[in-house]
């Protein structure tokens, strides 16, 4: 397991803020939704980690640089 510094978190932050809409392209987890579907930015954890509310009424986080995914419209800063 990695751990980011206090700056790499605030990063994150600044790059996916609340309100972010994103597309899974793809991750490697058994509850993964499947490819295309659409989810909402809830915000990052002091992990890294992207809280998502998929469209399919899941909550599985995404991790940067390890899963694969897009932003589709930048959220609220």
């Amino acid at each position: 397991m990695r751990f980011l510094s206090k700056e790499q978190i605030a990063a994150l932050r600044e790059r996916y803020p609340r309100r972010t809409k994103v597309e899974l392209l793809g991750m490697d987890d058994p509850q993964v939704p499947p490819t295309g579907t659409l989810g909402e930015v809830m915000g990052v954890d002091d992990a890294g980690q992207l809280l998502v509310r998929w469209e399919t009424g899941s909550s599985l986080s995404l991790i940067p640089d390890v899963d694969s995914f897009r932003i589709v419209q930048k959220g609220e800063s």
